[in-house]
């Protein structure tokens, strides 16, 4: 397991200024944390910031945006990227989920200060507030169109909204707890929503009705994704003839992220299991690098990555450090994943 440095989140602040100092920590499993920090100690004729550090760790590349520091004792180092914005104003607490939308416009996110906003992606300026759930929103995202959100909350509700007017045009029930996370299949005529009642639902937005019920697996799901899989992979055949209003479930596979350490594997129109896996904790996240590729998190941190075709063992297994992994999201040739530290 590798060692993992970590500096202070509000570094980019704290070195804007002459002699402003951030703190550096650099910790390897099994071993004494190292700490140190960085001080700025004047600026360049380009305007590049003069960066020192304390001993044990050596200041690489300096830009206006980013600095590149190791700790040559564990032969590690990381690249921090100041934030290109910030938004302050948007909410009042921490940030439970956001997204993005296809043409990038606006964000939409919800929030443990029990709030769901629509947002202009360009400067944070608040477009809608989203009211209608009771208790906590836990998921939120956008239709592929840009111009419709599907939320999922504590009050075992889903929703589907308006980015225009914030109007809620429909609301699923069916599930008996909490939604966790949901998934929009193709151009977002049927939806998925797993819950803490442990079943994965399937919905049709034009009858507002549940076409189904794609696995009940008696512990909470915390992630879900859907995919298109791999035309070598056998998803099995449905007991039953699929409704007219199932639209793009052929050939797709739903990963389910499970509490019980479980990352399943299911094919959507077939209902069938197509694989299970057995995680070191509890599944937070999953979803698809490729048709063959997935990718699944779990509480003690670690990031799993396997072959549909094959999950018997991992092809990796990657551990920056024990903090929950919360999101994983396929960027460029690689991830991004957010984690509970």
């Amino acid at each position: 397991m590798a060692a993992t440095l970590r500096i202070q989140s509000d570094w980019s602040q704290a070195l804007r200024r002459d002699e402003g100092e951030a703190w550096l920590s650099c910790r390897s499993p099994g071993k004494p944390t190292l700490y140190g920090s960085l001080t700025r100690r004047g600026l360049s004729t380009e305007g590049i910031p003069d960066i020192a550090a304390s001993e044990g760790f050596v200041v690489g590349e300096v830009t206006k945006k980013s600095i590149l520091i190791s700790c040559p004792h564990e032969n590690v180092s990381t690249k921090f990227l100041a934030p290109y914005t910030t938004f302050c104003r948007i909410h009042q607490k921490s940030i439970t989920c956001l997204d993005i939308s296809s043409g990038g416009g606006l964000g939409v996110s919800t929030s443990t200060d029990g709030t769901m906003k629509i947002w202009q992606a360009a400067n944070g300026e608040i477009r809608r507030l989203l009211e209608g759930h009771v208790y906590d929103v836990n998921c939120c995202r956008f239709f592929p169109s840009g111009l419709v959100v599907l939320s999922g909350g504590m009050d075992a509700q889903l929703k589907i909204w308006s980015a225009e007017d914030a109007s809620c045009v429909v609301t699923f029930k069916g599930h008996k707890g909490g939604i966790l996370d949901t998934a929009i299949v193709d151009r977002g005529r049927n939806v998925l929503s797993c819950s803490r009642d442990g079943t994965a639902r399937l919905w049709d937005c034009g009858k507002s009705t549940c076409l189904g019920v794609i696995a009940d697996c008696g512990s909470p799901v915390n992630g879900i994704a859907v995919g298109t899989a791999d035309n070598s992979l056998n998803l099995g055949m449905p007991e039953k003839a699929p409704s007219e209003r199932e639209i793009g479930t052929e050939r797709k596979i739903l990963l389910l992220a499970r509490e019980d350490k479980k990352l399943q594997g299911v094919g959507l129109q077939s209902r069938q299991p197509v694989f299970l896996f057995i995680g070191s904790d509890a599944f937070n996240c999953c979803t698809f690098l490729s048709s063959t590729y997935i990718l699944a998190g779990t509480q003690d941190g670690n990031i799993y990555q396997l072959d549909v075709r094959n999950t018997n063992a991992p092809i990796q297994v990657i551990h920056r450090s024990g903090a929950p992994v919360l999101s994983l999201l396929p960027y460029r040739d690689g991830f991004i994943a957010s984690q509970g530290n």
